[in-house]
């Protein structure tokens, strides 16, 4: 893929990680498709939500910003498969958990935006 295309899908990930560090919603909407699938695959703790959903979600939490929480994140891998579908694989700790992120992106007009996350975690251990 275009050097281009990595850079625009590095500062989608750029945003995502600060908006979930914020909690910030308005963020979040700028990276995620209307049509988002929300999947939390942890056992036990399965959950699928849309959009809507998911954001309310974020809006009632305490932003790990201002905890004090320090951004722990990092980029795995970028994948392309043509000019319209991407997959990142991504992990992140916050809320006393360490994620790991599938997310599935597609372009949407003339940016990417993230159709799918599906992820899992498991507590901190410290």
């Amino acid at each position: 893929m275009t050097p281009a295309a990595h850079k625009q899908v590095g500062e989608l990930m750029e945003t995502y990680f600060e908006g979930l560090h914020q909690a910030d919603s308005t963020m979040l909407r700028e990276v995620f498709h209307p049509q988002l699938a929300y999947v939390c695959a942890t056992e036990g703790d399965e959950l699928y939500l849309d959009l809507e959903t998911y954001l309310a979600r974020v809006d009632g939490r305490e932003p790990p910003a201002k905890r004090g929480d320090p951004r722990e994140e990092e980029i795995l891998e970028i994948a392309f498969a043509g000019g319209r579908l991407a997959r990142v694989s991504a992990r992140m700790t916050m809320m006393g958990r360490d994620f790991h992120d599938f997310l599935t992106l597609v372009r949407h007009g003339a940016e990417w935006r993230i159709v799918a996350k599906v992820f899992s975690y498991v507590p901190r251990k410290d």
